[in-house]
């Protein structure tokens, strides 16, 4: 688990009661994942996951994903954040052009 968090504030920005908010919601979706695309995942679930990014930590706004689910999940809202930050600094000029 170690390395999940590894470079990552993530952990001190939950709630001090995470671990049974993070029980409740496990328990709440049947330990299956809630993942839907064509259809529900439906497979074990061991995560518990932010629909919406951010820090709201609200039943409504938590799910139960399979560790595959969750991490795809976590990987593109990564990137697009990444990619947000990219379109907001200028464009530079070419060194050659300077």
């Amino acid at each position: 688990m170690s390395g999940q968090w590894a470079g990552s504030n993530r952990r001190n920005q939950l709630p001090d009661d995470w671990p049974q908010r993070r029980a409740y919601v496990l328990q709440r979706d049947g330990y299956r994942c809630r993942w839907t695309e064509d259809r529900p995942c439906g497979r074990p679930a061991t995560d518990v996951d932010h629909i919406k990014a951010g820090n709201d930590h609200s039943y409504a706004n938590l799910q139960a994903l399979c560790r595959e689910h969750h991490a795809a999940k976590s990987s593109r809202e990564g990137n697009a954040a990444r990619w947000a930050v990219r379109r907001q600094r200028p464009a530079e000029r070419h060194p050659g052009l300077i």
